[in-house]
């Protein structure tokens, strides 16, 4: 196969305008549809982001034989409805995180994605990035020595009056855990290979009965531990340290390194000695996972962030539910 794969976007949603740019800038890539449930609004948008065709249904765009993939942004509670049909049109398919709420449905997608055998996986931008990866490769390399601990945080402040706002919304799986804490549970798998085997979690609800602030800890095989953190109550802040017995790793801007078009950087800081600065190019996070599906479908490479990696993230993000609602800690 030695063509450009051709784009369908399934939505209108804002988070769409963070990865138009990059398909239109990777050289395999090309931008072809959008759908929407309303096609005056499909036609609307599609004017405005300069798209070939649009759809006024979902369906209709997944019936159509050109499109080779598909990103869906909608909602998180519909994730798995769409990926399913999507896979069973014979569309690849790039899914907001979290790819799915619960682990029946990943197992439809997982059936789906065989049965069609067709490539899926969860849009975590940031693990498809040279500085995650360079991370993951020095702690696998023992860079900090023993993991011991890592932190990973994520918020924003959402005030209470904006109780309309999907991410609290429990109808559709809202809350700060699902929305931002997603990123900090995947880093620390992502970074350690494995779920974790023990958690522990305490959680403050909101006035719409989503949690709005989860502070998390994980155990792992073999020792390590992390101490996760996600808010909508809390002012912007986001980072991850790995600490382990020779040192400390300091990642500054986890989650969207490069998207603003500067250059990043990672601390080393060893047990003994000075710090050291690893420095990162401006990369876009996007494009770098637009080409890993360019690379899934037309170089038949393995996916940066497989449907069996996914499951951990899943799974760990249900015990961390369970355990803040039982106040007790879970056994994975």
């Amino acid at each position: 196969m030695s063509k450009k794969i051709r784009w369908g976007i399934l939505s209108t949603a804002r988070i769409n305008r963070s990865l138009i740019p990059p398909i239109r800038q990777s050289e395999r890539s090309e931008l072809a549809a959008v759908a929407s449930r309303n096609l005056d609004k499909a036609q609307a948008y599609a004017k405005e982001w300069d798209i070939a065709a649009a759809y006024g249904s979902y369906e209709a765009l997944l019936a159509d034989p050109d499109i080779d993939a598909v990103y869906i942004s909608l909602p998180n509670t519909l994730h798995c409805e769409w990926t399913v049909k999507a896979a069973e049109a014979g569309k690849h398919v790039l899914c907001e995180k979290p790819l799915v709420p619960t682990l029946a449905e990943l197992d439809q997608i997982e059936a789906a994605a065989k049965a069609n055998n067709v490539t899926v996986f969860e849009a975590f931008m940031y693990l498809h990035h040279p500085q995650t990866r360079t991370v993951q490769k020095l702690v696998r390399e023992g860079k900090v020595g023993q993991v011991q601990l890592i932190t990973s945080w994520f918020s924003f402040y959402l005030p209470p009056e904006q109780s309309s706002n999907i991410r609290l919304n429990p109808e559709l799986a809202g809350g700060s855990l699902w929305d931002v804490g997603v990123y900090p549970n995947s880093m620390v798998i992502a970074i350690l290979g494995a779920a974790p085997v023990e958690v522990w979690a305490q959680q403050t609800i909101g006035e719409t009965g989503v949690e709005v602030t989860l502070l998390g800890q994980m155990r792992f095989a073999g020792g390590p531990v992390a101490q996760i953190a996600s808010s909508f109550r809390m002012p912007f802040r986001w980072g991850t340290e790995i600490i382990g017995d020779a040192g400390i790793l300091t990642i500054h801007s986890p989650w969207k390194p490069g998207a603003d078009g500067k250059a990043t950087h990672v601390t080393f800081t060893p047990r003994d000695g000075d710090p050291e600065v690893i420095t990162f190019p401006a990369v876009n996070p996007y494009l770098c996972e637009v080409r890993a599906m360019e690379a899934c479908i037309l170089d038949n490479a393995a996916p940066v962030v497989p449907l069996s990696m996914s499951r951990d993230f899943l799974r760990s993000v249900l015990a961390l539910y369970r355990s803040a609602e039982s106040g007790k800690p879970v056994m994975l």
